[in-house]
């Protein structure tokens, strides 16, 4: 998952009261899951009479949903506040919140550094309103607690008109990474009912969504009243056989042959699999408490391959993780050529203060973790590249997604194993299934022409 800025598409529409008082604007910050705790957080504040906005300046209330998974994207978060302190000074009555992650990492520190009004953890999202009623009181307010049940599935998410929606499923995460803060920060698992999701899936294909994601840390370990994830994924699958279903993330331990065997049977669950490794050595792995080995997750990709001809499968990676050494990171690259990913997600290691990987100092030098990554992304851009030109002549069927960014005159999509296409055609509605004749690709894109409707 990335940590770039998003904005969650809102609209000032269809607002459960006609007439709110006051008007919320939220940024979000990191992976799909915060995109979908926006939706939750807008759905909350909605209900209790505010409405979204995209428009800072237009704003009563600004909200910044955060990540702590990157030293990074924390930094990205305190120079944004600076920013906004100016607008508070200017503006006193403006109510500022910190919420997410980085709220549940560092807490009162907010308050003590940014003069935030609110401070809000992933679990304490229904207690918005209440602080919020005391911040426009003047009375600053945190709300971390961690849950061992809160799942908001009974939280009906506020989505704009689209045709791609995240759905979480479960929240949290048991697995303990030792480099990962996500257990401390998002608390352990527990999954929503399978009801409750199918019923969520239902209500997005009467509203004219054409693709569901869903997420959590680690989907893979879903559980309700004895119904795994193989389980939930069928029923997805079988609400809309119209309606492309994804899910992110996996762990490879938990990847069973019965959600392969899942996903090979169901034309519509897209034949993509995120699949993170972080290193392609076994004692690294080890280290890193990933709790499986290099021939474990190459076994477990034989697998998947031979029951999913053309399945395309990505990874995250980390280089210089605490005693890496050179063999090992050539290691790692071996790898990557043995499973040839279609993409990654590619960092260097970030220490995160409270994970045990913090006690065993961040010994690889900043220089020699930047030659890795480069060696890494340099590979995985000539797999990408070579893999995507195999695909020049081929038909493709294309999901719209709306105008290319490139060109009026051109549309974007994407294929089912989520490779995006930039093609010549005439005006398409986003949600419409086309054939795309592939013409030439880069390592990241491809690029055809329209080849006739396939719906």
């Amino acid at each position: 998952m990335s940590d770039n800025l998003a904005h969650v598409n809102i609209e000032e529409k269809n607002l459960e009261r006609t007439s709110p008082a006051r008007k919320v604007y939220v940024e979000t910050y990191g992976c799909q899951m915060n995109l979908a705790d926006t939706e939750i957080v807008l759905g909350i504040m909605n209900k209790s009479g505010y409405a979204p906005t995209q428009a800072i300046d237009e704003a009563d209330v600004v909200l910044l949903n955060t990540c702590s998974v990157r030293e990074h994207a924390e930094d990205k978060i305190h120079q944004r506040l600076g920013t906004i302190r100016k607008q508070m000074s200017r503006r006193p009555d403006l109510v500022v919140g910190v919420l997410g992650c980085m709220a549940e990492r560092l807490r009162s520190n907010l308050i003590e550094r940014h003069q935030v009004d609110i401070v809000v953890g992933p679990d304490e999202y229904r207690k918005l309103p209440e602080l919020l009623d005391g911040a426009i009181s003047g009375e600053r307010g945190i709300g971390v607690r961690l849950s061992r049940t809160e799942t908001y599935d009974d939280i009906t998410p506020f989505r704009s008109e689209g045709v791609s929606a995240w759905i979480s499923v479960m929240r949290g995460c048991d697995k303990f990474c030792t480099f990962c803060i996500v257990p401390f920060t998002r608390g352990r698992e527990r999954s929503r009912t399978l009801s409750g999701v199918v019923g969520e899936v239902e209500r997005l294909v009467g509203e004219g969504f054409r693709e569901v994601t869903l997420l959590g840390q680690n989907v893979n370990s879903y559980l309700d009243e004895g119904r795994d994830f193989a389980d939930l994924l069928s029923a997805v699958a079988k609400v809309d056989r119209s309606l492309r279903v994804r899910f992110t993330t996996s762990h490879p331990q938990d990847l069973s042959d019965k959600l392969i065997d899942t996903i090979a049977q169901h034309d519509n669950l897209c034949k993509y699999i995120h699949l993170p490794v972080q290193s392609g050595s076994d004692r690294v792995l080890k280290a890193m408490n990933r709790t499986y080995s290099r021939e474990h997750y190459l076994a477990l990709v034989g697998r998947i391959r031979s029951r999913m001809p053309g399945v395309a499968l990505s990874t995250d990676i980390i280089a210089g993780f605490p005693t890496e050494t050179d063999e090992e990171h050539s290691e790692t690259l071996s790898l990557m050529e043995e499973v040839k990913y279609d993409g990654a997600y590619m960092f260097k290691y970030s220490p995160r203060e409270g994970t045990p990987a913090f006690k065993l100092g961040d010994d690889v030098p900043e220089d020699v973790k930047a030659a890795r990554l480069n060696e890494i992304i340099a590979l995985q851009q000539r797999v990408s590249n070579e893999t995507n030109q195999s695909l020049v002549g081929t038909i493709a069927e294309v999901m719209v997604d709306g105008k290319s960014k490139r060109s009026e005159l051109q549309m974007s999509g994407r294929t089912d194993t989520n490779k995006t296409v930039i093609f010549t055609a005439g005006s398409l509605r986003p949600g419409e299934l086309v054939k795309v004749r592939i013409k030439r690709a880069s390592s990241a894109t491809l690029f055809g022409e329209l080849a006739g409707a396939s719906n």
